[in-house]
């Protein structure tokens, strides 16, 4: 067996069933769950029939570079999100989610030969960050989230000796789970410290067409364009189609940017075995050369989060994201696996405890005291779901010792 697997962290949510697993929620409520990030608004019926019209590609081996015309309607949606004009034949490539897509990069580009190689990830993070860089061989190295900064990560905190050994690092904007965009300041950091020590930087951007603000969030590709970097060395962006157009369960991104980047990665991609199959290409052409469905699907989220959020800061503390379909509240007390346990416990409503989605790093789990509630289900149902909360909060007695 591979001895790397041995440094793997069990998954956020089979944590969270094992500390959950003593509890018998009332039966008389009806079980919501807001802890799993997973699309539940109906899926375009444009994609659904271009699905059915692309059947007769299963008889063939897909490229997996992916058909022309895929990346051909990718290039355009960028060009008309961004503002930015990338090579379709060099410059992008399909993929079979974004998720698959961020575990591959890291085998891609992190040399293990090199003595003490760095993955450099944001705190919290979405967990296949951590994965990828250790059964890439990598340590990591973790960027806290500042609150007092609207979440984001500290940069700072990594020492100068850690940048000269990071050879990849992992940017989530907007985040997840706070909803926090990065802002072109960073990103101009981040472009300087890769330019001095010749790291890769992966943009995940997968929660980038759910947003709250007039203006739409700042892109990867789209930083490196503004700061004069046409060339987008060093960088690759990652988007799905799961959150933008509800199909989680289809598995359709790309990733784009840097030529010689995506070279090597269609070379390893060849051998993984990761080929989109045709009938989720043509699928996903219909998906990326409609915005109706896009606009439409963000007005249900920001109606949702306009009746819901309201509620529930009534009882935590809470606010609006910047963007992504999460809420990231501080609970009383401080400790957020008493308080999950507790509403579920009492009121039927699962959310997923902050400190499940971070590290203990410089000092501190930068996740602790927060949970995570994922607002993917119908408004009325969470609304409901936020009544529970705010009730379970104003009876709720925190431990006197939360927990470390």
């Amino acid at each position: 067996m591979n001895p790397l697997l041995g440094k793997l962290h069990p998954y956020p949510f089979e944590r969270l069933r094992e500390l959950t697993r003593d509890i018998a929620p009332p039966a008389q409520l009806r079980p919501i769950g807001l802890g799993i990030g997973e699309p539940r608004h109906a899926t375009p019926e444009l994609v659904k029939q271009a699905l059915i019209e692309g059947m007769g590609g299963l008889a063939v081996y897909p490229p997996t570079l992916g058909e022309p015309k895929l990346r051909e309607a990718i290039a355009g949606w960028l060009q008309r999100r961004y503002d930015v004009a990338v090579n379709a034949a060099t410059q992008v490539l399909p993929v079979c989610g974004s998720r698959e897509a961020l575990f591959a990069l890291a085998q891609t580009v992190v040399d293990s030969g090199r003595p003490g190689a760095v993955v450099v990830c944001p705190n919290p993070f979405y967990q296949i960050y951590e994965g990828a860089a250790l059964l890439a061989g990598a340590e990591t190295a973790f960027a806290n989230s500042d609150p007092a900064r609207n979440f984001a990560a500290d940069w700072g905190q990594i020492d100068e000796a850690t940048w000269a050994r990071t050879q990849l690092v992992y940017v989530c904007s907007p985040g997840n789970p706070s909803g926090a965009v990065m802002p072109l300041s960073e990103w101009q950091r981040l472009f300087e410290l890769s330019d001095r020590h010749g790291f890769v930087i992966a943009s995940d951007e997968c929660y980038s067409e759910i947003y709250f603000r007039d203006e739409p969030p700042l892109g990867g590709l789209q930083a490196a364009k503004a700061l004069g970097r046409h060339d987008f060395r060093r960088l690759i962006s990652f988007t799905s189609l799961s959150k933008r157009s509800n199909v989680p369960g289809m598995r359709s991104g790309f990733v784009a940017g840097d030529a010689a980047l995506i070279k090597a990665f269609l070379l390893y991609r060849t051998y993984h075995g990761s080929a989109m199959s045709t009938m989720v290409q043509h699928a996903s052409i219909a998906a990326w050369s409609d915005e109706d469905h896009v606009v439409a699907n963000r007005a249900l989220y920001r109606a949702k989060f306009a009746e819901v959020t309201p509620v529930l800061a009534s009882a935590l503390d809470v606010r609006l994201p910047d963007a992504g379909f999460y809420l990231w509240a501080a609970v009383p007390g401080g400790d957020d696996i008493d308080f999950a346990r507790g509403l579920l416990a009492q009121y039927n409503v699962t959310v997923l405890p902050g400190s499940l989605l971070a590290r203990d790093a410089h000092g501190s789990n930068p996740g602790r005291g927060r949970i995570r509630m994922a607002l993917v289900a119908s408004t009325t149902e969470c609304l409901e779901a936020a009544h529970r909360i705010a009730e379970f909060t104003d009876s709720y007695s925190p431990p006197s010792s939360p927990r470390a």
